[in-house]
Order: structure tokens, then C-alpha cells, then sequence
């Protein structure tokens, strides 16, 4: 499905991505094409996408090919998710101990509706650090 969603082939068309994006919440998903994670969370990301047009915009970002923002953002991990809004990094406490990033594939698209919205509501708040509606940490699971 990645191939319905808008790619980012450079540092720079990354950086004017989350620079001329006043509104709405700008998505993106750093990861490979052929992942089978990155595929999990593209088929994800074109379900939501619809949906949430009007207040977020989502990006694909190939970081093998575009290697600027590897090591500031440590995306060590196969498929990474940030979120940006006016230029400001919005970070996400998924109770998991990684506020920067959603680094696993969320499958559900209600799921991922609702952590979009709730980043979009915290940051036009002004809030740098929002709360995840669900828990994922493995805490309860045994």
C-alpha cells in the first residue's frame, strides 16, 4: 500500500514537509518499502488516511535512502513513526519508555485514528508530550 502514500526523497523535501505545515499534524513513517512491518503499518496508515485529512498529513520516509535524520532521531528500529506540528517534534507516551517514536506496526486503524488525534488536540494546546489512549506496554501481559 505504500505506494498510494506520498514518499519523501530527501532530507530537504523532509524538512519543507514539516516546515510549511501550519494546520495540521504532519505523520512519518521511517522505514523500507519491502518491511514486512513498514508494510503492516502502510496498509495502516492509507486505511486513516481519509479520515484524517483535515487535521494530519502523512509522509513516507525511505531511511535507507534518506539517511539525514538516522542518527538524530536514532531510527535504529525497521519501521519508526514521529509526529510533527509547526516545526515542533510531538512526542507520544505509549508506556513503552520511547516518548520520540512508535516503532512497532499498529494494525488497528481505530487505534492509530485516535493517537493521531490525540497528538493534533495536545499539540494545537501547545503541549510537546501527549498521552497515549492506550497502555502498550507489556506490563499486564503475561
Amino acid at each position: 500500500m505504500s505506494y498510494f502514500l506520498p514518499h519523501l526523497h530527501s532530507g530537504y523535501a523532509v524538512d519543507q514537509a514539516i516546515l510549511s505545515e501550519e494546520e495540521r499534524v504532519v505523520v512519518i513513517r521511517f522505514g523500507t518499502d519491502t518491511d514486512p512491518s513498514c508494510m503492516l503499518m502502510d496498509e495502516t496508515l492509507y486505511k486513516i488516511t481519509e479520515l484524517v485529512k483535515n487535521f494530519a498529513v502523512i509522509y513516507l520516509v525511505d531511511n535507507t535512502q534518506v539517511t539525514d535524520f538516522n542518527q538524530m532521531y536514532e531510527l535504529y528500529s525497521s519501521c519508526s513513526m514521529m509526529f510533527f506540528f509547526r516545526n515542533k517534534h510531538i512526542m507520544v507516551d505509549c508506556g513503552t519508555g520511547d516518548n520520540n517514536k512508535i516503532t512497532w506496526p499498529i494494525q488497528n486503524a481505530q487505534e492509530l485514528i485516535d493517537i493521531v488525534e490525540i497528538v493534533y488536540r495536545g499539540a494545537k494546546k501547545g503541549k510537546g508530550l501527549v498521552v497515549s489512549p492506550k497502555d502498550y506496554s507489556t506490563k499486564w501481559k503475561y
